[in-house]
């Protein structure tokens, strides 16, 4: 298979509670009127992007009173899903996230407790 601009992230995996980002552009305005003032953006301490890609959300350990040695046990891990979704702006803390480069292209890795906001597209 070929990695084309349509399908080049749909073999990342995004671990745990945490978001792949795409930062938006400098001067960039979402539908609603959102953006962050220059004063903010230079200081560079809060960013915002969109999330291209999220994790299943925090693991919940599995309850051991029903398991016995002898029984075979089925290892499901199941999630408390995030808040945080694809497509959705996140205002995020710099300092909370981790740059990593993709084919090319600048993404950050934030863990869900990083982010301070999100804007949908559709209402709550």
């Amino acid at each position: 298979m070929q990695l084309t601009a349509d399908n080049k992230l749909k073999k990342l995996i995004i671990v745990g509670d945490r978001v792949l980002i795409r930062l938006k552009k400098p001067h960039e305005k979402t539908g609603s009127g959102l953006y962050l003032p220059p004063g903010v953006q230079e200081k560079e301490k809060v960013q915002q992007g969109y999330i291209i890609k999220a994790g299943p959300g925090y693991p919940i350990p599995m309850p051991m009173e029903d398991q016995e040695p002898w029984m075979e046990t089925e290892e499901k891990t199941r999630y408390v899903p995030l808040q945080a979704k694809e497509g959705d702006l996140a205002i995020f803390l710099l300092n909370g996230a981790h740059e990593v480069v993709y084919e090319g292209e600048k993404y950050f890795i934030v863990s869900q407790g990083a982010i301070l906001m999100l804007e949908r597209e559709q209402e709550l």
